[in-house]
């Protein structure tokens, strides 16, 4: 699958949550302090985003 999550650390030492298409990086969370914590942000993303609602704002 082509649709993917990494959890990276950034220079400060956080953890962050990635969401990836292929090589390309659509989005990614706030830093974390710990791994549990991306791993909970991607967790929230799965079971809340598929009913979001789309706001066109232009």
């Amino acid at each position: 699958m082509a649709h993917r999550f990494e959890i990276r650390q950034n220079k400060a030492g956080e953890y962050v949550a990635y969401f990836c298409y292929n090589s390309e990086t659509i989005f990614w969370t706030e830093g974390y302090s710990s791994k549990a914590s991306a791993k909970n942000a991607i967790d929230s993303i799965l079971k809340n985003g598929p009913g979001a609602p789309v706001e066109d704002k232009t």
